[in-house]
Parts: structure tokens; sequence; C-alpha cells
């Protein structure tokens, strides 16, 4: 088994409190599916990030901008591809992109 970053991309955010409590309720419900595959649930990122150079230099990030992450355990990047189609951010018109991680340290 390997580790698997989900990074999210774009979506919107529920804006009222019913859209709130039905996107909660989707993502506990995804996370529950998952099961024991999820290592961390992960959090969503606030739209402040900043980009730093090789040379040094600070700036605002620009483009498209990463809005989250989940990380899961999974026996190939096919299956992990697989729980990332579950995820809730789909319905938000957001996008998964899947990574695998391996252990250097």
């Amino acid at each position: 088994m390997s580790d698997f970053v989900l990074l999210y991309s774009g979506g919107g955010m529920p804006e009222t409190e019913e859209e709130q409590a039905q996107a909660l309720k989707a993502w506990q419900s995804w996370l529950g599916e998952v099961g024991d595959a999820v290592k961390d649930e992960g959090n969503p990122f606030s739209p402040a990030a900043k980009t730093i150079a090789p040379d040094g230099a600070v700036s605002d990030a620009g483009g498209a901008l990463a809005t989250g992450y989940t990380i899961v355990k999974a026996g190939s990047l096919d299956e992990a591809t697989t729980i990332a189609k579950g995820s809730p951010v789909l319905q938000g018109g957001g996008s998964v992109t899947v990574y695998e991680t391996f252990d250097v340290m």
C-alpha cells in the first residue's frame, strides 16, 4: 500500500447554511465510504498563498491554486483515482489530481 495525495483545485464554496450542511454531509458520507483508506481527511486551503522562486524571491501565488487535499492509502494509482472519483469537490465544480508519494527519509 502507498500513500496518495488527492489535491483539489477550483470549485465553489457553499454559500447558504443549507448548502454548507449539504456539503458537510456529502464529505462525511464520502469519507465514511472510503473508510480505513483515509490516512488524513485533509482540509481546504485559504486563497492566501505565496510562491518562493529559486532565487528566494517571494510573490503572491498566481494561476490555478490548489484548494485543499486528502491523503489516502491505496494499492495503486488506479485504485486511488477510483477513490478520488467519489470526492465531493467534483460536485462543486472542482477537480482532483492524484499524486503517489514515497518515503525517502
